[in-house]
């Protein structure tokens, strides 16, 4: 009686553990982790009345279309997930975000075009992630950034165009990629990838197949062959202009600035400026070629050549001037610090109010002034100051130019 009291108490013990759908196999491995395996079984949902307590499930080659949020809440401890050779067209956002404990997913050979990036953040352990032969046409750059301990990544055979710089930062343990027969636009958006395969570690499963379908002139060619002088990072020189000769500008404070860019493909020109009360950014030139001004930002003149003026430059206008060169390879920067003077000296002014100023500021600045890209904005100084002409005429008006002047001599003088 004793041993058949202990075999029925076994029973029971066990019998909740291997709960398992009639379409499923279920079993203890050696190590102890509960398999299910449902594979071509013609499934086309996952199956209800599994063991909470299953490590290892296996889904493949079957019919599931969909995977909705609650499709795995049976099986919370699994480790092992495979679902490939399936018709999986929608993921909803959630459907792996429980499942803490995995290490190993596969989605391959299916039909997903989106997928719930963000249920990744919170699978930190995962190490292996297929979701080749899928129609991916897409990632976020910070995709993967959760996945400390991914080892093996498959993106191959899907449909990307390209990827942002970075996609594979924060994966300190990863050691395989494989990114092959993907739809590559070699523009420099790209060139990043070129780089960090030649200095990278990771094994990048027949890169010799990770080829450029455009442009034209790279068609056919590995990503890793892409000619480096095509693509060159942005370099800027930000130069001070003076008055134009015999022009007085409003009061004759006319600031005008000068951003200089060279690169491949050609930088564009963007600016940003700070004062004590507000931020402005200015993408792009505001003024046409006749003159107009666009957008009503007659304050700001940014002219398409990468000159910058502000007529009736004032003491609201202070502040740090920056000149950003953006292109596909990177974006490069230069700054100046504008302040305004009272005195016909503006030395003076300049070493009175902060005497660790550079020393640019106490100089008299001339027409094609460069201001050197290392100066880091906040110690290169301009001091702009009235002229003697308009202080030697206290009491009498100052003579006005109109905007329309303004900007046909600045036309005229920065159109080369």
């Amino acid at each position: 009686m004793g041993p058949l009291l202990c075999c029925l108490g076994l029973a029971a013990l066990l019998g909740p553990c291997l709960a398992c759908p009639s379409a499923c196999s279920c079993s203890i491995k050696k190590n102890g982790r509960l398999l299910a395996e449902c594979a071509y079984k013609d499934l086309q949902e996952v199956p209800e009345g599994l063991s909470s307590n299953v490590t290892i499930l296996t889904l493949s080659a079957n019919r599931i279309g969909w995977l909705g949020q609650g499709s795995f809440a049976e099986v919370p401890e699994v480790q092992s997930l495979w679902l490939g050779y399936n018709q999986i067209g929608v993921v909803e956002p959630g459907a792996f975000a429980l499942l803490v404990h995995l290490k190993n997913l596969d989605l391959s050979h299916n039909k997903i075009a989106d997928f719930p990036w963000q249920d990744l953040r919170n699978l930190s352990g995962l190490q292996i992630l297929k979701m080749n032969n899928n129609r991916l046409a897409g990632l976020p750059r910070d995709a993967f950034r959760a996945l400390k301990d991914l080892r093996s990544l498959w993106l191959n055979d899907n449909e990307l165009t390209t990827l942002a710089e970075g996609t594979f930062d924060n994966l300190p343990s990863l050691s395989q990629l494989q990114i092959f027969n993907n739809p590559f636009n070699c523009s420099c958006k790209v060139f990043w990838l070129k780089k960090w395969t030649e200095n990278t570690s990771v094994s990048i499963t027949k890169g010799g197949s990770t080829l450029c379908v455009a442009p034209g002139r790279l068609k056919g060619r590995a990503v890793t062959d892409i000619p480096d002088h095509h693509c060159i990072a942005p370099s800027v020189q930000l130069t001070y202009l003076s008055n134009l000769d015999n022009t007085v500008m409003y009061d004759g404070l006319t600031l005008t600035l000068h951003c200089s860019v060279a690169g491949s493909p050609p930088p564009e020109i963007r600016w940003k400026i700070q004062t004590s009360s507000r931020r402005i950014e200015i993408n792009g030139p505001n003024v046409a070629r006749d003159g107009s001004v666009k957008q009503s930002q007659e304050r700001f003149l940014v002219f398409k050549n990468g000159t910058m003026a502000i007529p009736n430059f004032s003491k609201e206008n202070e502040g740090i001037y920056t000149c950003l060169a953006v292109n596909d390879v990177g974006t490069r920067d230069v700054s100046v610090n504008v302040a305004l003077a009272g005195s016909e000296n503006p030395a003076e002014d300049l070493l009175r109010d902060d005497p660790q100023a550079s020393h640019l500021g106490g100089q008299s600045c001339y027409k094609g002034d460069e201001m050197d890209p290392s100066g880091a904005g906040e110690k290169l100084v301009i001091v702009y100051h009235m002229p003697r002409e308009s202080k030697s005429r206290a009491g009498g008006a100052v003579p006005r130019v109109c905007l329309g002047t303004l900007l046909l001599a600045l036309g005229i003088a920065l159109c080369c």
